[in-house]
């Protein structure tokens, strides 16, 4: 399910400047988002999971990245100081970087798969 958000949401952060109209506010508040989607969409392409087309990244790795860049996202209009340019400046980077952080946080970090299901129920059995 998680690889499944990424592409979209790496996208949606690369354009976000334009689909909420803030992409004449310039610095920080475009570039962030350009920024971080491009790395969600970099890393996901590395995650050693599904979606992925090399499996380098690990999935506990990718995971705790999303985390700091759903902080990096969140903060960013108060550290960089556009959080008074306008509520479309600043909202869609705080409920993105919370949904990155959410999403990060929630994540099981390791596939329940049929082996690893039959080890677990092994274990809890002794």
């Amino acid at each position: 399910m998680h690889g499944m958000l990424d592409y979209p949401v790496g996208i949606v952060l690369i354009l976000a400047p334009w689909i909420f109209g803030f992409s004449d506010v310039g610095g920080a508040a475009t570039a962030v988002p350009i920024v971080i989607g491009v790395l969600v969409l970099v890393q996901s392409v590395m995650t050693d999971y599904e979606l992925s087309l090399v499996d380098v990244l690990p999935l506990r790795t990718h995971l705790a990245m999303d985390v700091v860049a759903g902080i990096v996202l969140a903060l960013s209009p108060f550290v960089f100081g556009f959080s008074d340019e306008g509520t479309n400046a600043w909202l869609p980077h705080v409920l993105v970087g919370l949904g990155l952080i959410g999403s990060g946080l929630m994540t099981q970090p390791e596939r329940e798969t049929g082996r690893t299901a039959a080890a677990r129920r092994r274990t809890s059995a002794v």
